[in-house]
């Protein structure tokens, strides 16, 4: 008999949620960086482990929103957790609970879903006792199906925590064939890519003021090589330059380290071809947040 679950994996922004679930996967699915606020969307994964399915939902992270984009991604996490199985939820090591975690944890409590607590970055701890504060801080407000220290970075504890999803999953047909991965179509996880890099490259505000869009993606009829044609918006002629950097420099730079990812991604060469275009105040712009398909 087959099983399944559905699984939000949830919490506040950069405690590794995304890290989480491309480890799980043992495939990169979701963009990485350290800045807060990397996932802008419902991100979809599949683990199917024998008879077992696990459906994730990876969301942004749970803050405060200050800009329509914000909050078009506060929306996607109730969205996500809505109808769940279970849900995951993703916590640092240290540190005291904050507010916003105790929010979500409301909301969870709401859908009456069963939660297992992961406490990430277990690697960066010196004083393993203040793990155990941790454990007893949040076990305190709520009461988790299980608790299990893992980290993404160092792939500890990773299979344990799956197993411990699997205990919620039911008897049920699989919503996915088994060798599914994803549900984001490749012009998506193309313009994520490039806009890792340039997270990853850019400082300051800069990169969490820009969207990529896909213009062109097409093999060749020869086969072998994918042209791809992206355009990056930005906020700010300022940032404009900034993105292109002196003589194309950075732009260079962001399109070579974006194009190497895909090529790994895609199985294939990439020919890849980027412009930058500026939309001021985008982020706060409806109709423009609908077409680049953040809401």
């Amino acid at each position: 008999m087959t099983k399944t679950a559905f699984v939000a994996i949830v919490g506040c922004p950069n405690v590794g949620k995304s890290s989480l679930l491309n480890r799980m996967l043992g495939q990169k699915v979701a963009i990485v960086t350290q800045k807060p606020q990397t996932t802008r969307t419902r991100i979809m994964g599949v683990l199917t482990k024998g008879e077992t399915q696990l459906v994730f939902t990876d969301t942004p992270g749970y803050h405060r929103p200050k800009t329509k984009l914000g909050e078009k991604m506060i929306k996607a996490v109730g969205e996500g957790i809505a109808g769940i199985d279970a849900a995951l939820f993703v916590v640092e090591p240290e540190g005291e609970i904050r507010e916003t975690e105790l929010e979500l944890l409301k909301r969870l409590k709401a859908e009456k879903a069963p939660v297992v607590l992961a406490i990430n970055k277990i690697d960066t701890i010196k004083q393993k006792e203040k793990l155990m504060e941790r454990i007893v801080q949040f076990t305190g407000v709520y009461d988790f199906e299980a608790v299990v220290p893992v980290s993404a970075l160092k792939d500890e504890n990773i299979d344990l925590l799956i197993g411990e999803l699997e205990k919620l999953s039911y008897e049920s047909v699989h919503f996915f064939p088994d060798d599914t991965l994803t549900d984001q179509p490749e012009r998506v996880l193309a313009g994520e890519i490039i806009r890792e890099k340039m997270l990853l490259l850019l400082d300051k505000e800069v990169p969490h003021g820009v969207a990529v869009s896909i213009e062109k993606m097409r093999e060749r009829p020869a086969g072998g090589i994918m042209d791809v044609e992206a355009t990056i918006y930005c906020e700010k002629d300022t940032h404009k330059g900034i993105i292109i950097g002196k003589k194309g420099d950075m732009l260079k730079r962001i399109s070579t380290k974006a194009r190497v990812d895909m090529e790994n991604f895609f199985q294939c060469k990439i020919n890849l071809q980027c412009w930058v275009k500026v939309k001021e105040g985008w982020r706060n712009r409806e109709g423009i947040i609908h077409n680049f398909g953040l809401d």
